[in-house]
């Protein structure tokens, strides 16, 4: 029997909106954003919507529909973006980067968390091609400047005992907010409030389907190999994998100091009682 199961991080609602006349200059051009990823498995495979429920819950419908491995699903506005628990993610108009990407690995079930971290990656590694920021990765997939949140991702999978039939990948990417309500104002930053200035989004879609690209690729070629490089990757590039004390929300909330990743890719953390695992619950500072 085929499950659906869900491999995510905490899409918080965030809001913000962008001018009319700056959605217009930031629009994106998809004849172009062929030509930049031809080669890639995402070429000839962009489907835009002005605005649209959720970019997960079309490309989860075209997947049992047949769609190909590398179909990606772009929006400028989402009104019932998903995330995990019955989190919701705001997402108005032209202030974000809201895509979903479509892969059809061959991998192993047990191998998907990798595939969620290594989309992480990729995001982490457009970010600082574009703009140069330093982000960092909170297992397992949002991303932070500083101590708050600018992109939450929801990966989400239909697979049978033996074989993965297809995952969706689920990116939001704070872009254009120039602030947030004043209850999101901790732990909420977007691009333009950190630099101070705005960022294509297309320099920013095409540079993460470039990086996803060649995650995509390197799990396909050795699951075993890329698993190590993904590991190695995220203790040198977050701050969360070692050494940090953090609150699960898991089986009723512990705390501990993270010890690194386990073989699947879960997160380990040390706690008074002993090493314990994370599954799924969130993980913040604690």
């Amino acid at each position: 029997m085929r499950d659906q199961r869900l491999v995510s991080s905490d899409r918080s609602s965030y809001s913000g909106q962008l001018a009319a006349d700056d959605m217009t200059q930031d629009a994106f051009d998809l004849d172009e954003l062929n030509a930049a990823i031809e080669g890639t498995r995402f070429a000839g495979r962009l489907h835009y919507f002005p605005t649209i429920g959720s970019t997960n819950t079309r490309a989860m419908q075209q997947a049992q529909a047949g769609a190909p491995d590398g179909s990606v699903y772009l929006t400028d506005a989402q009104t019932a973006g998903r995330g995990r628990s019955a989190h919701t993610w705001e997402s108005p108009a032209g202030s974000g980067l809201y895509v979903s990407v479509l892969l059809r690995p061959q991998i192993a079930p047990a191998d998907i968390l990798w595939l969620s971290l290594a989309a992480g990656l990729a995001v982490q590694q457009a970010v600082r091609t574009v703009t140069t920021l330093e982000s960092d990765l909170r297992w397992p997939n949002d991303l932070l400047l500083g101590r708050k949140k600018f992109c939450g991702m929801l990966t989400e999978l239909n697979a049978e005992v033996t074989r993965v039939q297809h995952a969706v990948v689920g990116i939001g990417i704070n872009v254009h907010q120039p602030q947030f309500p004043e209850e999101l104002r901790e732990i909420a930053t977007s691009l333009q409030i950190e630099t101070g200035r705005s960022w294509p989004r297309q320099e920013l879609l095409l540079a993460l389907l470039q990086s996803l690209d060649c995650e995509a690729a390197a799990l396909a070629d050795s699951a075993e190999r890329a698993a190590q490089s993904i590991r190695e990757r995220l203790e040198a590039g977050s701050s969360w994998i070692r050494g940090k004390r953090v609150r699960v929300d898991e089986n009723g909330g512990f705390t501990g100091v993270t010890e690194g990743l386990d073989a699947r890719g879960f997160l380990r953390v040390r706690t008074v009682e002993g090493l314990r695992t994370v599954l799924s619950g969130g993980v913040r500072e604690a």
